[in-house]
């Protein structure tokens, strides 16, 4: 692709911003265009890198090949933008039943958990006075957590200087989509990328079909003396940010108009079967998980139209995610570079 004309990317999250930094390395320009909404699922997400996850203690989809390749980008970020994003930090995962303490013992062996588990883990496991740890658990290797506010706001502010960055929005039916690019406000783009999130869903022009599975989470800020530099999680997680705070979460939630001071009580409800230690919450915020039910994410051209693409479905591994995802895209427009069926959304119409 050695069209001269910008890219315009739509929406400026953990998916628009990887876009924008991948079309950055290739010296390809671009105009992102973001509403810029106080509270997103992005600005709003724990950020968290964990290799092994969910109920059923698997190992995160395509984990040995994303985690390497997101930190790495992560870092050359931070290096370019004198920055500090990404946080490495062991992650414990205690058991909160019985239930998944059975599961455990059969998942514990399991070859391909093996280079994520840390093999000499402290004993005990945590401090028992300040945490529940009564039925054992696990620590992780190589996880973290991205500092996902900081990394957006630099971003822009860096992306802003060079004159890429729009606030408003991009409305599909303002869009002029052409055989050999599209028209947006009088002016010409050679393609134009959503990366929208969950807002995607429903009222799409392009891409209708795509099923979302959308969940709101809520985390919280609390203030407590508890001392401990790993990522925690029985039943809610828990992290200390670098000026002190702690973070906690999250809920999983399908009404996102439930009254947040209900959802508040839920995570206190799953924070007394973590902390231990008297803790108080001082804020809270909330935002959409953009879930594709039965897909890991979706990347690619519409099957219709060439120069309209999407970068969709993170959920709640943006961070995971999200810089490989935009280089196979922009590999794709680029280059030429075959995507995944997988992931290539048109092989999900």
């Amino acid at each position: 692709m050695s069209d001269l004309r910008p890219v315009l990317i739509a929406g400026q999250g953990l998916a628009g911003t990887a876009v924008a930094w991948r079309l950055w390395e290739r010296q390809v320009p671009f105009l992102i265009v973001d509403p810029q909404a106080a509270q997103t699922s992005s600005k709003v997400a724990a950020g968290l890198v964990t290799p092994i996850t969910g109920m059923r203690l698997n190992l995160s989809w395509r984990m040995a090949a994303l985690a390497p390749e997101a930190v790495g980008f992560y870092e050359s970020i931070e290096h370019r933008l004198g920055q500090k994003f990404y946080h490495a930090a062991p992650h414990v995962r205690l058991f909160k039943n019985d239930r998944e303490l059975k599961i455990w013992e059969t998942r514990a062996t399991a070859p391909e958990l093996q280079p994520w588990l840390e093999p000499a883990p402290p004993s005990p496991l945590v401090d028992e006075a300040s945490f529940h740890g009564e039925l054992g658990g696990f620590q992780q290797r190589d996880s973290g957590w991205l500092d996902t506010a900081s990394y957006l706001e630099a971003s822009r502010t860096f992306f802003d200087a060079e004159q890429r960055v729009q606030t408003g929005e991009v409305n599909d039916q303002d869009l002029a989509v052409m055989a050999e690019g599209v028209q947006w406000q009088g002016v010409d783009f050679s393609h134009v990328i959503f990366c929208r999130g969950w807002q995607e869903s429903g009222s799409s022009r392009f891409f209708p079909w795509l099923e979302f599975d959308a969940a709101r989470g809520v985390i919280v800020t609390l203030r407590t003396d508890v001392v401990e530099h790993r990522i925690l999680n029985r039943g809610a997680w828990m992290l200390r940010r670098p000026d002190g705070a702690w973070r906690a979460g999250s809920t999983y939630e399908f009404d996102f108009n439930r009254p947040i001071e209900d959802s508040v009580a839920d995570v206190r409800r799953k924070l007394e079967g973590l902390l231990k230690a008297p803790y108080e919450i001082t804020a809270a915020q909330a935002g959409v998980r953009p879930i594709i039910k039965r897909l890991p994410s979706v990347v690619g051209r519409h099957p219709s139209h060439e120069r309209v693409c999407v970068l969709n479905g993170l959920g709640s591994k943006g961070v995971l995610r999200s810089p490989a995802m935009a280089r196979l895209l922009v590999e794709h427009l680029l280059d030429g570079r075959e995507l995944d069926a997988e992931v290539d959304v048109r092989s999900h119409p």
